[in-house]
């Protein structure tokens, strides 16, 4: 066994991360976000603040932002499903008056 010493494995050094690096969000931390996401509008609210936040976990603040793009582009679709069943209600209106 001794003959094949970690040939092919990498080195313990490039599994750890550089200084630079965002320390990683335990699991615990992530069920506390998501716990906070359920509850209404305290989900938006903490969004914004760790969207904004400079001194915030920059995964959870990427994160944050990518779920606000995400809630504009839905709102933007709700909207326009809104009109179009709107407008298809009053074409129907004025097709029975």
């Amino acid at each position: 066994m001794e003959e094949y010493q970690n040939v092919n494995r990498p080195s313990e050094q490039s599994y750890r991360s550089s200084p630079g690096d965002a320390p990683v969000m335990s699991i615990g931390n992530w069920i506390v976000t998501m716990l906070i996401m359920i509850i209404p509008l305290v989900n938006i609210i903490m969004l914004i603040v760790w969207a904004a936040s400079s001194t915030e976990n920059p995964n959870r603040k990427n994160w944050a932002v990518a779920q606000l793009i995400f809630m504009a582009i839905g709102v933007l679709l709700w909207i326009m499903l809104a009109g179009a069943i709107m407008n298809m209600a009053g074409g129907l209106a004025e097709a029975f008056s």
